[in-house]
């Protein structure tokens, strides 16, 4: 048959006439090389071969085969050989400890402290105790004092009407919500509220959140995902570092306030997205900063910042829960602070727990930008929404705010007396600006460790609690910080401070200093 195929039925059939089989297949075999030589120089052929392979053809093939392909089949024999002949075992068997035994191990035993061992000193146990809302004055540890403490710039968190605006709404609605927005959890106060909230800011649309904190965790997260690059101040609050987290993005920091640190990494950026301009299509890139910061005080160079969104490309996320409530003539922010146009911000984020007297956040901007965060905001669509009450109190506190504008003058002069007044304190320095309600007080030198210099910080909160001014230390998670601010003394101002209650405020903090520091 292989034969056959070899050869044209022309030739066949001559040959199978005059010749006998053994000559026929000689001349196939010539014929069929020839074909052979010809298709190789490239001839084209009709030539179909078919052969089995005998034992030559194998130990042919094995002597041409490399060296290590050859070793590698011996192993897998030889190790199938050995699976097929091993003997099955059984497993030990293992004695049952006596009575005895077992009491001994017993009696051995030691548990471990289901705690570590803590020192007495440790804050965690020596904490203040607080009775009472935290207005104006408050009673610590049954002593009262004036509070420095709570983020309650504008004191609208005693007012009379934001708490009958929250009574209303209580006896209306109930306490919760009982869902998040898109799961039954939406009540008309809530699109009032966000309706308010935009025309306020003067934007498109605004949409709220049931938890300050998960506010910019959540909007950030929303929009930046794997593969996009977001440029970050290293002193971004601890909320901006946890929506940085979720969002699985390439994180790059700047130094603080700097510009021309930014623009570096800017510039190092665009180079390398003219290497692959396929990648550099669908990246997205961010920057996000906050309006006065909470680790520092300090305000951000926004109109910096502008010319560097529209050189570069990039976006810009605005945190401004220190800011709304506190800058501008109208405590717009700091968009109004600068005279910016609002629309050259792409997001604007800021919680309602500093200046609107109640719980939750918010973001405003652009429609299309609020619509994406309905579906893809976290704390949005997994989270309980707003109880009611807390939204009727943010309307009343907005009501406030436009009524009386000269309210913002008011706390901006505060703010810069107690500045003023805490310059020059021995072994102390003030950190932020002069119009921040929060300020840090932060040791001109270390004592060596960051541990002696928290417990030296706590001896002068101490000494202020016992005369009657409440202060607070600035805390951290000191593990998951990204760039961990020094410790400091945190002094929050609002409106409700007297001039005279700041004076004796900075007296207090420089006696304290000269006390405990020299």
């Amino acid at each position: 048959m292989i034969q056959f195929m070899a050869c044209s039925y022309q030739d066949f059939g001559v040959r199978f006439l005059n010749e006998p089989v053994r000559s026929f297949q000689k001349v196939c075999t010539v014929k069929r090389r020839r074909r052979i030589d010809r298709s190789m120089i490239g001839e084209p052929t009709n030539f179909v071969h078919t052969a089995h392979v005998g034992s030559g053809d194998l130990f042919s093939g094995m002597n041409s085969a490399p060296a290590y392909h050859l070793i590698l089949e011996g192993i897998l024999i030889l190790w199938i050989i050995r699976l097929l002949f091993s003997k099955t075992y059984k497993l030990q068997e293992r004695s049952d400890l006596t009575l005895k035994e077992k009491e001994e191990l017993i009696e051995e035993w030691q548990p471990e402290p289901l705690v570590p061992p803590v020192p007495k000193d440790h804050p965690a146990l020596n904490y203040n105790i607080v009775s009472g809302p935290p207005t104006h004055i408050i009673t610590v540890n049954g002593k009262e004092c004036i509070n420095f403490a709570s983020f309650n710039f504008l004191g609208l968190l005693n007012n009379e009407k934001v708490k009958s605006a929250a009574q209303a709404s209580l006896k209306k609605y109930g306490v919760g919500t009982c869902g998040p927005r898109g799961f039954y959890g939406t009540f008309d106060v809530h699109l009032e509220l966000e309706e308010r909230l935009a025309k306020f800011m003067r934007t498109e649309e605004a949409i709220i959140y049931s938890y300050g904190f998960a506010t910019i965790a959540s909007a950030i997260p929303a929009y930046s995902k794997r593969g996009d690059i977001v440029f970050v101040d290293e002193a971004a609050c601890f909320a901006i570092q946890k929506g940085l987290q979720a969002s699985r993005s390439n994180i790059k920091l700047f130094k603080h306030n700097d510009m021309a640190d930014l623009e570096r990494l800017l510039k190092e950026q665009e180079t390398e997205d003219q290497k692959n301009p396929r990648k550099a299509r669908v990246t997205r890139r961010f920057i996000v900063v906050e309006g006065l910061y909470m680790n520092t005080g300090d305000i951000c160079p926004l109109p910096e910042l502008i010319k560097l969104k529209y050189k570069y490309k990039v976006r810009i996320f605005l945190e401004e829960s220190l800011s709304f409530g506190v800058l501008g003539e109208h405590g717009r922010g700091i968009t109004e602070h600068f005279g910016i146009n609002i629309d050259d911000i792409d997001l604007i984020s800021a919680n309602m727990e500093n200046s609107l007297a109640s719980i939750g956040g918010f973001c405003c901007g652009r429609s299309f930008i609020i619509d994406h965060q309905r579906l893809s905001g976290q704390g949005y669509c997994f989270s309980a929404s707003l109880p009611p009450l807390l939204a009727a109190a943010a309307i009343e506190a907005l009501n406030i705010m436009e009524d009386n504008p000269d309210i913002f003058q008011t706390l901006r002069a505060k703010c810069e007396r107690i500045h003023k007044a805490l310059q020059g304190i021995s072994g102390l320095k003030v950190v932020g600006e002069s119009f921040s309600p929060a300020l840090h007080l932060q040791l001109e030198e270390s004592c060596g460790s960051r541990e002696n210099d928290v417990k030296l910080l706590k001896r002068v909160v101490d000494y202020c609690m016992n005369s009657g001014i409440a202060l607070t230390q600035a805390r951290y998670l000191e593990k998951e910080e990204k760039c961990l601010p020094p410790p400091s003394i945190r002094v929050v101002i609002t409106v409700e401070q007297t001039e005279q209650e700041l004076d004796k405020a900075a007296s207090l903090l420089k006696e304290a200093a000269q006390s405990v520091l020299n």
